[in-house]
């Protein structure tokens, strides 16, 4: 169950945060675009942005993918690019009547959705929630990121980023640490059964395994108790791996309190764990291969 999960990923508010964002992503039809469309449509509504690449960077979207959302938004009619007259290099970004039509129904419906999405919460647990989450976001970045669910996905993301750059030249990723603890933890467990312990779905757990096995982390061994399985188990590179993405982790979580300042880490863990059941008790979520490889 996941209440057996090991107390060192219960306590790592990176991983709480990619628990709730994968709730949240599951709990509604709002995709990774919709929820990229929605931020640079709301960053558009107080003025024009005279730099597409300044946006990106402000908003935490990688400049390629950046990209495509304004392409999509500006064949929705809803932006309009035009060069820089100052610096031919660059697009100055305009909301256009569509969008500004558009930018309005998607506020109703994200404050519908959060209401949902947080309704375990009292409304002053809400607002300190959305409050601790910002200050883990760029300061530039802050007054442009609007909503829970919109701050935990962006937090959420940043903090990986964060953690994959202190494992810069391993070859590691922070997603690495779940299964390996959890393996370690546990002992050689079929793959089903690290699913559960992860709260992820069965694709998704496939996705790790074969880029831990690949990596020469785990190995895939006959189940003593069911010899017709497999079971997985850290081998000796994996415990090393383990040591090192857990000095990494440890940095984050550092760089996580000063963030968030003073008594803000464990609050912001107990509002987490609201969100998720204090006891993480009933079935494991339905999550999608690609948010548990973040």
């Amino acid at each position: 169950m996941p209440g057996e999960l090991p107390e060192s990923l219960t306590h790592f508010i990176g991983y709480l945060l990619r628990r709730v964002y994968a709730q949240f992503s599951a709990c509604g039809d709002s995709g990774e675009s919709d929820s990229r469309d929605f931020l640079v449509l709301d960053a558009l509504t107080g003025h024009d942005w005279e730099s597409q690449l300044d946006l990106a960077e402000r908003l935490g979207i990688n400049r390629t993918i950046m990209v495509s959302v304004i392409d999509r938004l500006e064949a929705r009619g809803e932006v309009r690019r035009t060069r820089n007259p100052d610096n031919r290099r660059q697009y100055v970004l305009s909301l256009t009547d569509e969008g500004r039509g558009a930018v309005e129904a998607s506020r109703r419906a994200v404050a519908e959705r959060d209401a949902r999405l947080t309704s375990v919460l009292t409304p002053e647990k809400t607002a300190r929630l959305d409050e601790l989450l910002a200050r883990l976001l760029p300061e530039s970045a802050q007054p442009l990121v609007q909503g829970t669910e919109y701050l935990v996905a962006q937090a959420h993301l940043r903090l990986r980023r964060l953690g994959d750059d202190k494992l810069a030249g391993t070859g590691l990723r922070v997603r690495h640490y779940g299964p390996l603890s959890a393996l370690e933890t546990q002992g050689p467990c079929a793959q089903q059964r690290l699913a559960e312990l992860l709260a992820i779905s069965g694709p998704a757990a496939s996705q790790l395994v074969d880029d831990l096995v690949k990596q020469g982390l785990v190995r895939r061994g006959r189940d003593p108790h069911d010899r017709r399985r497999y079971a997985l188990e850290v081998t000796d590179g994996g415990r090393e791996a383990l040591a090192v993405i857990a000095r990494a982790v440890d940095g984050l979580a550092a760089d996580v309190a000063d963030m968030l300042g003073p008594g803000g880490e464990p609050e912001l863990r107990a509002l987490l764990l609201e969100l998720l059941g204090t006891t993480h008790s009933g079935p494991a979520f339905a999550e999608r291969p690609e948010a548990a490889t973040r």
